[in-house]
């Protein structure tokens, strides 16, 4: 989706919620999208919840939420769904079972996150395309089994995060950049400079960004990470920062 649209379609499905008193939701967003989301309706008195089907998912529907519901009581089971896939006599990847998907005719935006795990997939999708999916029978050329999975069966998936520290003299986009993916300052300039970094899933020119506190940051073959939080200052008056990186 176009920006605008994407915000034009939230503002309406928030305006459906507070008329109806009922939970309304988007397609799945991108992470880019969420943030756009939440950055834009904050403000708007909406209650707006994010929710992928699992904590750990980073393609999630923007739910609206009726006065009387709190977020707290929300059951993402009524709304999302989740499928295990099998297969059988090979292993596909991310890309084998994604096109696999679409292949049946399926828009990206109704499918979530895909979680691949030596011979299996975990896949969530919306509910009106549960059964369809339920379908599939081949990933390429590997031959797959489908079944319903309950959310509250799926586990965490293994990901591998480093922490990293290390000091600044101010949280600069450049600064922060360096430090995070072990460069030298002036390199990470050059690399915003060419439009290698994103911050918050957003491509970012502007070496002297002030980076908060749970920023994420992407440096373009090299990953990404998230800020954590800024701690103190050392001797020499630097700025502490705390960083995730994802492997």
């Amino acid at each position: 989706m176009e920006n605008h649209e994407l915000i034009r379609r939230l503002e309406d499905l928030a305006a459906q919620c507070e008329k109806s008193g009922s939970v309304t939701g988007s397609h799945f967003l991108t992470p880019a999208e969420q943030f756009r989301a939440v950055r834009t309706l904050r403000n708007r008195g909406v209650r707006l919840l994010l929710h992928g089907g699992h904590p750990d998912c980073e393609r999630k529907v923007a739910f609206f939420l009726p006065d009387w519901l709190e977020p707290e009581y929300f059951e993402p089971a009524e709304y999302l769904r989740a499928i295990r896939l099998t297969a059988h006599f090979g292993a596909p990847g991310h890309r084998d079972y994604l096109g696999a998907l679409l292949g049946m005719g399926v828009g990206r935006e109704w499918v979530g996150d895909i979680w691949v795990e030596g011979e299996s997939a975990t896949v969530f999708c919306l509910p009106s395309v549960e059964k369809h999916l339920l379908g599939i029978e081949r990933a390429g050329r590997v031959s797959l089994t489908a079944e319903a999975l309950a959310l509250t069966d799926i586990p965490a998936p293994e990901r591998k995060r480093e922490e990293r520290s290390f000091t600044v003299m101010s949280p600069r986009l450049d600064a922060v950049t360096a430090g995070m993916f072990r460069l030298s300052r002036s390199e990470a300039a050059r690399q915003i400079a060419l439009g290698m970094v994103s911050v918050n899933y957003e491509l970012s020119n502007k070496t002297d960004y002030t980076v908060s506190e749970g920023d994420v940051i992407s440096l373009r073959g090299a990953g990404k990470g998230k800020v954590v939080g800024f701690g103190g200052n050392s001797r020499k008056g630097r700025l502490y920062v705390h960083t995730e990186i994802y492997q």
